[in-house]
């Protein structure tokens, strides 16, 4: 009897963490709720990344230069916006 709900016990506690783990890679990585209202100048942008196409909102999180040994800021912003656009082409066209 004690060796059947020991086995009961572990099939269960697997297939709730099967469960949780299936459901954590279905989660995107990063999106956007919202867009930005900053304007970043573009030579305080370090590089962009696109959200996950698997996001509600499509947008491109752009990543500034540190400063004064802060940490790098990161604003979701939307790609259909002119300044954004130009940030992207200087970046595209920068030598690594």
């Amino acid at each position: 009897m004690r060796s059947l709900m020991s086995v009961l016990f572990l099939v269960i506690f697997c297939s709730v963490q099967m469960t949780s783990a299936s459901e954590a890679a279905n989660t995107p990585p990063e999106c956007c709720v919202e867009f930005s209202n900053v304007k970043i100048p573009v030579k305080l942008v370090a590089s962009y990344s696109w959200t996950n196409s698997n996001c509600p909102k499509r947008a491109i999180v752009l990543v500034t230069v540190p400063r004064d040994s802060t940490t790098q800021k990161q604003f979701c912003t939307d790609p259909k916006e002119k300044w954004v656009q130009r940030a992207i082409n200087y970046l595209d066209k920068k030598p690594a």
